[in-house]
Order: structure tokens, then C-alpha cells, then sequence
């Protein structure tokens, strides 16, 4: 029963996790902002959703494929985030500067 309520605060958080993300999408004034908060919840937001589903499956073969698929994303999403930030930067796009700051 425990694990059921807790896979379900995982998937809800995931859930939660990737709204928010999306909300910052839409609202942060620049690209690196944007990546920033899509690059950070899209990996707590996966994993969120991977363990939420691996509890459910509990001990299993999927349970281990899922856990596979964490490790996938784990790294390779950050490394995409900075390759798409270092392009941009060599590509000559300058971060907005806040002059009210």
C-alpha cells in the first residue's frame, strides 16, 4: 500500500514538475533562461516518472529496462542542454541583460 501511495506522488510530482518547467518555457526572457529550466525538469521530471513506474512494476524485468531508460536520459539530457547552449553561444546569440538589476 505504502509503495502504491508513493509511486503515485511520483508520478504526480513528474507530472507537477513538467508544468512548471513548461510555465518557464513560456515565460523566461531568453534562450539560456529557457534551456535552463527545460534542461533542469526535464531530467527530475523523467526520473520522477521512471521511479513512479518502476515502483509500480516492482522488482521485473521492465523495472530494469525503466531504470536503463533513467540512466539514458541521466546523461545524455544535460549534455544536450550544453551542447545546445555552446552552439548558440559560437553561433553569436548574447544572453539578455537585465539593466534593472
Amino acid at each position: 500500500m505504502i509503495v502504491e501511495y508513493l509511486s503515485w506522488f511520483c508520478l504526480i510530482a513528474g507530472g507537477l514538475l513538467g508544468i512548471v518547467g513548461g510555465i518557464g518555457i513560456h515565460r523566461f526572457p531568453d534562450f539560456y533562461s529557457r534551456l535552463h529550466a527545460a534542461g533542469t525538469t526535464d531530467t527530475l521530471c523523467a526520473a520522477l516518472f521512471l521511479l513512479g513506474l518502476g515502483l509500480q512494476a516492482g522488482f521485473t524485468l521492465a523495472s530494469f529496462k525503466l531504470f536503463l531508460i533513467f540512466a539514458f536520459i541521466f546523461f545524455t539530457s544535460p549534455t544536450a542542454s550544453h551542447s545546445l547552449a555552446n552552439a548558440a553561444m559560437l553561433g553569436g546569440l548574447q544572453p539578455k541583460v537585465d539593466d534593472n538589476a
